[in-house]
């Protein structure tokens, strides 16, 4: 799996959110100020030839599916930054993280929440 670029990315989450679709789909979903169709699909046949989607034919346009889950990609390149930059540990990430007060005492209560659900 061959990472994203930043735009890649804005591009694959709109196609996870929307379960595929037309380039305009894409085009519409995206935020102000909204990048040229010439862009949005330059970035759709990278990711097409990248394997994180496919196209079928209809009539002249295609329609775009994503191959690849948006949980794999996540699993995939998050445990990378968990590895390259908190020492392979996600306590230190998450330590990181409340240093910087970038999470609450409230967001942790419910990581640990979720944490003893899963071990019941």
């Amino acid at each position: 799996m061959e990472r994203l670029t930043n735009q890649e990315e804005e591009i694959m989450l709109v196609i996870w959110n929307k379960s595929g679709g037309y380039i305009k789909d894409f085009l519409e979903a995206l935020s102000e100020p909204k990048p040229p169709y010439t862009t949005v699909a330059s970035i759709v046949k990278n990711l097409e030839r990248k394997g994180y989607i496919s196209s079928k034919r209809y009539g002249n346009t295609y329609y775009y599916s994503p191959v690849i889950a948006e949980g794999d990609y996540k699993r995939k390149y998050v445990s990378g930054i968990v590895r390259n930059y908190f020492e392979n540990s996600y306590k230190e990430m998450v330590t990181f993280f409340a240093r910087e007060q970038k999470i609450s005492s409230e967001d942790l209560q419910d990581i640990i929440d979720i944490i003893e659900k899963k071990n019941k």
